[in-house]
């Protein structure tokens, strides 16, 4: 099973920048969106043989989630249930036989960090709700998490020790949900493969120079590691300042 994740930063810009071709040539079973920045009615897309299902913020134009799967799930959820009232449009959690997918576009902490806080809560909130997804069913989470992990998961790692994204806090959080009994799909099959981003500012032509950060993920249960059949990021599909991300599970 071909799955793909990619934060598209407007799903509506992303389709005139050629989302339709890329998502007809990577002919994936699951298709995972984040930073939609739109409500339903306000696109149409017309993918035969998939279900469309979105979870939007209320603020127009703002955050925002997608799921494209050509298998129709046993469940849907939105949120993170009623115990952690969201309502940025961040979560979708499909059921199907052998495994839960939840598809995720995690806050960021903003340049001045004014939104830590909230951001820590939160992944304490995603990591209790993996845990207790993972008591069932093994768990398949992807998306934009908005962290990288390790050093090598930057460029410039040394100036960017205290920025939104690298701060030892948010970090920490990820270190804490791979204890937990999950695994990163990239790094479990590629632990020591350098240059290897998802992210760059469109600022000072940096893609074209590849100083970029890897936060987007596919992040699986323990038990599902030896499935993990390919886990590839697509750098050279273009449409977002992020790129799409690829697992493939013998699932």
């Amino acid at each position: 099973m071909k799955l793909i994740s990619w934060n598209v930063n407007g799903i509506r810009a992303c389709v005139n920048k050629g989302f339709l071709d890329y998502f007809h040539k990577v002919n994936a079973e699951i298709f995972c969106l984040q930073e939609t920045k739109c409500q339903p009615e306000q696109i149409q897309l017309q993918l035969d043989g998939y279900v469309q299902y979105w979870n939007s913020a209320e603020k127009k134009g703002y955050s925002g989630t997608a799921i494209f799967s050509k298998v129709k799930p046993l469940s849907v959820q939105f949120g993170l249930g009623d115990d952690f009232k969201e309502n940025e449009g961040r979560v979708i959690t499909l059921e199907f036989d052998s495994f839960y997918l939840v598809n995720v576009y995690t806050p960021n902490s903003k340049r001045d960090l004014s939104r830590l806080d909230y951001r820590l809560e939160w992944e304490e909130r995603i990591r209790t709700y993996l845990m207790e997804l993972d008591t069932i069913k093994p768990v398949v989470l992807c998306g934009d998490l908005n962290v990288a992990h390790h050093e090598i998961d930057l460029k410039n790692h040394k100036s960017n020790q205290k920025n939104s994204g690298f701060t030892p806090e948010e970090r920490a959080k990820m270190s804490t949900l791979l204890q937990s009994g999950f695994v990163d799909s990239f790094r479990y099959l590629h632990p020591n493969k350098e240059d290897c981003y998802t992210w760059w500012s469109y600022m000072n032509k940096v893609r074209e120079r590849n100083i970029g950060w890897r936060i987007d993920y596919f992040i699986v249960s323990d038990r599902l590691k030896g499935s993990i059949k390919e886990a590839e990021i697509h750098s050279e599909v273009l449409g977002s300042d992020h790129c799409p991300v690829e697992i493939e599970l013998t699932i």
